[in-house]
């Protein structure tokens, strides 16, 4: 469903009205939802069709997902995990997966943030380059 400028404006002061230190309040949000569905003001599908679509954007931003070759040591992981935090704050979910075609290093996304410093990547844009 499209949403007109003015719904998504107001779809994301209500977003904002429920951020809560840099994260999303899931009461206030809850308290959000139920008075929009239950008074039913003009357009409150766009409306709510504009929030489900931040709500989306926001659970993504917080989704890390970490593919290596091998599994990866305690170690590693922690680092990789403390330096992500720091950089991305405290409510990061991380998905670790194993792609033994990558052939070695590391492919790290953080909402849309890609780093690719994976060997396969690399001999792709070598042969691409010949």
């Amino acid at each position: 469903m499209k949403v007109s400028k003015s719904n998504a404006a107001q779809a994301r002061r209500i977003f904002n009205l429920c951020m809560e230190n840099g994260a999303v309040n899931g009461d206030r949000l809850k308290k959000a939802i139920a008075k929009i569905t239950e008074t039913k003001p003009r357009g409150y599908l766009e409306l709510l069709t504009g929030l489900k679509r931040l709500i989306r954007l926001e659970l993504e931003s917080k989704q890390v997902t970490v593919t290596s070759a091998h599994e990866l040591d305690a170690e590693t992981s922690d680092k990789l995990k403390k330096d992500l935090t720091g950089k991305y704050g405290n409510d990061l979910v991380f998905d670790f997966q194993i792609d033994p075609s990558l052939l070695a290093g590391l492919k790290v996304r953080v909402g849309n943030d890609v780093w690719d410093g994976t060997v396969a990547s690399r001999l792709k844009r070598l042969a691409e380059t010949f």
